[in-house]
């Protein structure tokens, strides 16, 4: 019973140590990955360019989940990269959720 009982301890508390806080240097850079690395194609004011805008209002209604796998693993067939392998999945989530909030901000 006392096996039982840490074993649930552990699955309660593992799942809350893996995802990792942003830390405020991390926002910056990612702020600024922002600006430059995703501004390179979608315009440096993000209203788009090669890529489509990524305003607020263009995000309208985006499913966060969904622009964070878009963000990690990329567009097959289009310029859109996947980001996986310079990114966490707790960063590509940061940078869906500044994307469809960052004018409220």
């Amino acid at each position: 019973m006392p096996r039982l009982v840490l074993l649930l301890l552990v699955l309660l508390v593992l799942p809350g140590m893996a995802m990792a806080e942003i830390t405020p240097e991390q926002t910056l850079w990612l702020e600024h990955m922002v600006t430059q690395d995703c501004g390179s194609c979608h315009g440096l004011t993000l209203k788009g360019g090669l890529g489509r805008p990524l305003t607020t209002e263009a995000l309208a209604g985006a499913d966060p989940a969904t622009l964070t796998a878009i963000i990690l693993d990329g567009v097959p067939g289009t310029a859109m990269p996947p980001w996986r392998p310079l990114l966490t999945e707790e960063e590509a989530r940061w940078i869906a959720d500044y994307l469809t909030t960052k004018d409220q901000r």
